[in-house]
């Protein structure tokens, strides 16, 4: 697809340029030039007892640490970083089955 760029003006420019006006208007009429106002807000929210729960229930836990050995994460962060931290494959193995058994009861 290829377009001939020709120099020439579109109408509106030549409008702008013959009036000396930056206010174009849209075809109603209006003028597009001048800044749009804000309208008041239509929409409203209420929420529900249990969001409102939901919502007091997240609050808790932001503020509150989540019981989280701080110590132990250090350690394992520690290890990770050496290399010295070894994962037991029979122990992952064995609690995914136990999970597995207790999802399929």
């Amino acid at each position: 697809m290829t377009h001939k760029i020709d120099g020439a003006m579109s109408p509106a420019l030549r409008q702008i340029e013959a009036t000396g006006s930056t206010s174009v208007q849209s075809r109603s009429g209006a003028d597009r030039g001048q800044p749009v106002g804000a309208t008041a807000a239509a929409d409203q929210m209420r929420l529900t007892g249990d969001a409102t729960n939901l919502q007091a229930l997240e609050r808790e836990l932001g503020a509150a640490p989540a019981g989280i050995d701080v110590a132990k994460v250090n350690a394992i962060r520690t290890s990770l970083a050496d290399g010295s931290y070894k994962v037991d494959p029979q122990a992952i193995a064995d609690r995914m089955l136990s999970l597995e058994n207790a999802l399929s009861k």
